[in-house]
């Protein structure tokens, strides 16, 4: 691999030592993202202030760097790993967070963690309701370019629907804005939009304008039993034919809830073992809750075998603990898992959750899945041993028939995670050969010389060829 070590000394000499960093430590600590197959790059750019990018990036340009821009490196995806070496762009110095409390809006920097967002809204009565599992790690440079979503995505909606500006830079070192911190904005195309979820390949994001809501000034929260997953799906729908809209809708199978309840050392309902779940919670004005709460109850009693209401704060955090817990605990089934954040049309989930029952006994692998059953966007966990041949061949094939499965019935093989190095193999499945020529096009147009972030997406990467490392992030028992 090149070692680009004249472009890396112009480098030091522009941004100094303090900013461009080339010993083994921070070349190591950015060799990774949590897909965990390490890339080791020559230098690591962090940035004091955003003008540095631009420095970097005029540079590379020139010289054909490979440039890989990163926040904390939650991406499941690989979109965030130096696959092709050369720099890596340290985004989390650049973390400012200015709340506009008059109009309602979120003035950040690309580096800011998420969870930090939503703390300074709330603290003027504003919310900021995208919630990635990971937002206590993850920065709102990262949720942009995977477009992330979480429990939320299903009333209010994922990122995209809260970006309001974008500024940053092209691949060729020149600053763009995309928008004004305006409610309106119709001058000229919408190439703002096309910078989320384009995984870093189109543009480096400095910085954003972001919409918020008034922050609901009631909530509620409901955990229900149903005998199966075909039940507790059914029933989800019946609630949304009555109209109701939680604020978080969640769905877990039985092997999910078996997880959660191991990991918290106790059952979720008393005498109701086995089951599946549906966790939600309402949230509005005093008025809308009050009014959707009776609505609710009347649908439990209808269709649940149980059901459980948080009477308080604290109560509603132990009931959400069954949901938290469930992704890290399931390792108990396996030390390997692929989370795949596919979406499923509502019209489809029976259908579906009947497939993955078939999946798991022809691949004779455990495959617990929960998820945003208020947008269809599923985790299907297949869960595996890495030291075993037989487990990890059959996992990569019930990957395979699971994407091809999921886009047959309507769907998308990613909700929030994006495509990266993991799902580049599908990325045809989902996309016909017209509308992936047209992506390259526009990745031509804008990165010439294919600096930015390359070898993903549209590049088939074998994942199960790679060694991944063995260790644990602070954010993998999210």
């Amino acid at each position: 691999m090149p070692t680009f070590a004249a472009a890396t000394r112009e480098l030091q000499l522009r941004l100094g030592a303090a900013v461009v960093a080339t010993d083994d430590a921070s070349r190591q600590a950015a060799a990774f993202d949590s897909s965990k197959i390490p890339f080791v790059p020559v230098a690591v750019i962090k940035p004091r202030r955003e003008a540095d990018i631009g420095v970097a990036l005029l540079l590379a340009n020139r010289h054909r760097v490979p440039v890989t821009v990163r926040g904390r490196g939650t991406t499941l995806m690989g979109s965030a790993a130096p696959v092709r070496g050369g720099w890596v762009i340290d985004m989390l110095r650049l973390n400012r967070i200015r709340i506009d409390a008059e109009a309602g809006m979120a003035h950040v920097q690309a580096g800011a963690k998420t969870a930090d967002i939503q703390r300074a809204a709330e603290a003027v009565g504003w919310f900021y309701p995208p919630d990635p599992s990971s937002k206590e790690y993850c920065t709102i440079g990262g949720n942009i370019a995977c477009n992330a979503g979480g429990m939320h995505g299903g009333k209010y909606g994922v990122t995209r629907d809260f970006v309001i500006a974008l500024s940053g830079f092209l691949p060729t070192g020149e600053a763009v804005t995309w928008g004004t911190a305006t409610r309106k904005f119709a001058a000229g195309f919408n190439l703002r939009d096309l910078w989320i979820g384009s995984e870093g390949m189109l543009g480096v994001v400095t910085g954003a304008v972001l919409k918020l809501i008034p922050q609901p000034a009631a909530r509620w929260t409901l955990l229900t039993a149903f005998k199966d997953e075909t039940a507790a799906l059914q029933a989800a729908l019946a609630l949304f034919r009555r109209r109701v809209q939680p604020a978080i809708c969640e769905f877990l199978d039985r092997e999910s809830v078996h997880c959660a309840e191991h990991a918290t050392g106790r059952p979720v309902f008393a005498g109701q073992s086995d089951r599946a779940v549906i966790l939600l919670e309402l949230a509005g004005s005093v008025s809308e809750v009050r009014e959707l709460k009776a609505e609710v109850l009347a649908w439990a009693r209808q269709h649940a075998l149980a059901s459980r209401a948080a009477r308080n704060r604290t109560e509603a955090d132990e009931l959400w603990a069954v949901r938290r817990k469930c992704s890290g605990a399931m390792f108990e089934l396996g030390d390997a898992k692929l989370n795949e954040d596919i979406v499923v049309p509502m019209r489809h989930y029976v259908k579906f959750v009947r497939y993955l029952a078939g999946l798991k006994r022809r691949s004779g692998l455990p495959i617990p899945t929960f998820g945003h059953v208020a947008d269809g966007n599923l985790h299907v966990n297949i869960m595996y041993h890495r030291g075993d041949a037989a487990e990890a061949k059959a996992a990569e094939a019930a990957v395979a028939e699971l994407m091809k499965t999921v886009v047959a019935l309507g769907g998308a093989i990613s909700g929030e995670h994006g495509i990266g190095l993991a799902k580049s193999p599908f990325l045809r499945v989902q996309h016909s050969p017209a509308q992936v020529k047209a992506m390259q096009a526009v990745k031509q147009a804008l990165d010439p010389r294919g600096i930015l972030n390359p070898g993903k997406m549209f590049e088939v990467f074998h994942v199960w060829k790679h060694e991944r490392l063995a260790i644990k992030l602070p954010w993998d028992h999210k």
